[in-house]
């Protein structure tokens, strides 16, 4: 009971702490990038508290549930969702804002409502052994090598962050490749590395490490280069702290760092603070704005950009809303999340939080899925996808990047895997998990 108190103290503490960051971030930001449309004026500050406060208080959900995939997506999002309030005071674009506004808490609240409270577990009706599951991570291993060496004679540049712009738009590949890639990259590579760190076979999930950064002068993506970092990062902090304290300061820190940064260098020297704050916290927040000025004066997709809706439905848009957003705002290739595509752009601000909440069903079931499976481990296999999912509609996610065929994984692992390194039997150690689970 103790270390239950203690833990949602911390909680309380840091969730403060990482909702002012959030909002002195992107004051910060105002100043060197308002060319991306983010804003500050002190003269609003007292109306943007006052939107800010009351919001603050739904935060209160995450110190009453135990982890999740679901907790851990629905903090990302929650984050999103309060940068995006932020900006909606300062705003100069010219929409309905306090009806976006109030769309986005009720979106985010509806998202919440399944994806944190819905976590009982599924009946299994297939199940794998032990040895069948060793086998499988092998060959996963084997497939991440595979797929390097063929992306690899399509496309191989060792480039700089700052360089990758000028040859990622030349790349090459089929999209059977393309979709092997996202899959193999953000889903098996990451499970496999996950599977290996919490059965301390620490050489191979070394390897798969190893692996995982050959896809960045394939890619040319950010995401790509800092995948291993930050599966090792997650690794080191779920060993040191509580899942759903790692969850906070997974974005709190680098943010805190930028802010650090900031107020010592200043715009001298802004590579840290427009990689993190900017690019990797502020723009999905950046992008429920831009999205809803867009579809406030054009038509909505009605779901048209996903592909196999388009083929069967007549669509406003020939390009994908990525492309449709550059050529508006000529802010690069601004895909978006759940949030801004699946809502905003597909129904509009006053109808949004129904598909969100469809969203919210998904991840719901992924959180029935992985039930039963160490946190830790759940954690680091599904460290990628909120990150994606940010700046990524649902479905792409699902399909493209591999978000199903992670589920999928979770339901197949069996639950006795893990349960040589707690040094208790495998009921006891499923007993034990589940108790966990509904304190």
């Amino acid at each position: 009971m103790e270390g239950k108190i203690s833990t949602r103290a911390s909680l309380t503490a840091l969730i403060s702490f990482h909702i002012v960051a959030c909002c002195v971030s992107l004051a910060y930001l105002s100043r060197g990038y308002g060319s991306y449309h983010i804003y500050y004026d002190p003269a609003l500050l007292g109306t943007a508290i006052a939107t800010i406060v009351p919001f603050a208080i739904l935060s209160y959900l995450f110190l009453l549930v135990p982890f999740s995939f679901g907790y851990f997506l629905g903090f990302y999002f929650y984050t999103m969702v309060l940068g995006y309030l932020w900006l909606n005071c300062f705003s100069r674009f010219e929409y309905n804002h306090w009806l976006s506004g109030a769309s986005a808490a009720a979106s985010i609240i509806a998202f919440l409502i399944p994806s944190l409270f819905v976590t009982s577990p599924i009946r299994r009706r297939f199940t794998i052994g032990d040895a069948t599951f060793d086998r499988a991570l092998t060959l996963i291993l084997a497939l991440g090598v595979i797929t390097i060496l063929i992306a690899a004679s399509y496309s191989f540049k060792m480039v700089s962050l700052d360089e990758m712009y000028d040859f990622r738009d030349k790349i090459n590949m089929p999209s059977v490749l393309i979709y092997g890639i996202g899959v193999v990259s953000n889903a098996l590579l990451p499970f496999a590395f996950a599977c290996f760190v919490e059965r301390r076979s620490y050489w191979r999930a070394g390897l798969t490490l190893v692996v995982l950064l050959l896809f960045y002068p394939i890619t040319l993506n950010k995401v790509a280069f800092f995948t291993p970092t930050w599966l090792l990062a997650m690794a080191v902090l779920t060993r040191l702290l509580d899942s759903r304290i790692t969850v906070v300061v997974s974005l709190f820190v680098p943010l805190l760092v930028g802010i650090v940064l900031y107020a010592v260098l200043g715009l001298h020297d802004t590579r840290y603070l427009e990689i993190v704050n900017l690019r990797m916290i502020a723009t999905p927040s950046n992008a429920m704005d831009i999205y809803n000025d867009f579809f406030f004066s054009h038509p909505l997709t009605s779901f048209c950009q996903i592909t196999f809706v388009k083929v069967l439905v007549s669509c406003p848009y020939s390009h994908q809303l990525g492309e449709v957003m550059q050529k508006a705002y000529a802010l690069g290739n601004f895909n978006a999340s759940l949030f801004s595509t699946e809502g905003i752009a597909s129904v509009g601000s006053l109808l949004a939080p129904i598909p969100v909440l469809a969203c919210g069903l998904v991840i719901a079931l992924a959180n029935r899925f992985s039930s039963g499976l160490p946190p830790r481990f759940i954690l680091i296999s599904g460290s990628i996808l909120p990150h994606i999912l940010l700046n990524v509609p649902m479905t792409t996610t699902l399909l493209s990047h591999g978000g199903a065929v992670l589920f999928l994984l979770w339901y197949l692992t069996p639950r006795t895997a893990f349960a040589s390194q707690s040094g208790m039997s495998a009921p006891a150690a499923v007993g034990e998990r589940l108790e966990e689970r509904l304190a």
